[in-house]
């Protein structure tokens, strides 16, 4: 058999044993850095390679960077929600503050005013609280929340700080109804403020009032202020009833006369209802004009009885 066609078995074949190859291996490394070190000339080969694998390495990041950017989005989305809630809660609570604040200083003013009607009027009275409108659609009724425990009684006149609102009708040991001055049934003597003309003033329905028994010719004009007479002695005299809106003289012998209600008649919270009215006394009896009787005359004694 000839030697060219002899081949050694690949287990046979032995080569550069491989602590050598690891020599070689360091050894030109070492060189390299060396090189490198002292010379600088893989700097461009560096440089040439990094921007050849810029674009795979943009590739491989960018799973990395949109789970980065979702979690950040929605960690970013529940904080805002939680914020805007955290907003909210405190805006309404804010709002629900200045409703209370607005609220108790219109009751404040309310009661400043009420003092001074009080103060005005200078008789007894007692301060009570509208607690609801009676459930009557057919009368205009309030509830007030005192009753015969503070001396409440059928026929008292209650007013606000504006004016006269309507008359005691119906008394509870904690409650008392007021049937308002608009109501159809209510009716109130009063006087003119300017000249004194007098006339009854009734309810009218819808918030409206009217001036009754008036002649068509009597002094009274637009814009006049009624004042109760107190002719009737249940309402004090001199208070705010209403004032005049329109007049109607062609209508017959009285005219018709529509009136606004001075009073916060739908409006009012705080009340005051105010005792009788003082009547003035008696006058005395005019003198009958007969002479004063004699005084009895002295008897005159017999001289004989001595």
């Amino acid at each position: 058999m000839p030697s060219a066609d002899f081949q050694t078995h690949p287990v046979f074949k032995r080569g550069v044993a491989p602590h050598v190859r690891l020599l070689v291996y360091v050894t030109i490394c070492v060189a390299m850095l060396v090189a490198d070190l002292r010379l600088g000339y893989l700097e461009s080969l560096r440089e040439y390679l990094t921007t050849i694998t810029y674009p795979m390495r943009m590739v491989a990041a960018e799973p990395v960077n949109l789970a980065s950017n979702a979690a950040k989005y929605f960690s970013n989305l529940a904080d805002s929600q939680f914020e805007q809630a955290d907003f909210e809660r405190l805006r309404i609570g804010t709002a629900d503050r200045l409703l209370r604040f607005t609220a108790l200083e219109q009751e404040n003013e309310q009661l400043r005013k009420l003092l001074g009607m009080s103060k005005r009027v200078r008789t007894y009275s007692v301060a009570a609280e509208v607690l609801y409108s009676a459930p009557d659609p057919y009368s205009r009724k309030l509830i007030l929340d005192q009753g015969k425990q503070e001396g409440v009684e059928p026929g008292l006149a209650v007013i606000d700080a504006d004016g006269l609102l309507g008359q005691i009708t119906r008394v509870y040991p904690i409650q008392s109804e007021v049937t308002l001055i608009t109501d159809h049934n209510q009716s109130v003597p009063v006087q003119v403020e300017r000249n004194g003309q007098r006339g009854v003033m009734s309810g009218a329905g819808q918030g409206k009032l009217e001036l009754r028994f008036v002649l068509a010719d009597a002094d009274i004009k637009t814009g006049d202020r009624l004042l109760t007479s107190g002719l009737d002695g249940l309402f004090v005299p001199g208070l705010p009833v209403a004032i005049v809106e329109s007049i109607e003289r062609d209508v017959g012998a009285f005219a018709r006369i529509a009136c606004r209600p001075l009073g916060g008649v739908e409006e009012s919270s705080h009340v005051l209802i105010l005792s009788r009215a003082e009547l003035p006394p008696p006058p005395p009896k005019p003198e009958t004009g007969e002479p004063p009787l004699p005084p009895p005359l002295a008897t005159k004694r017999d001289p004989d009885e001595d």
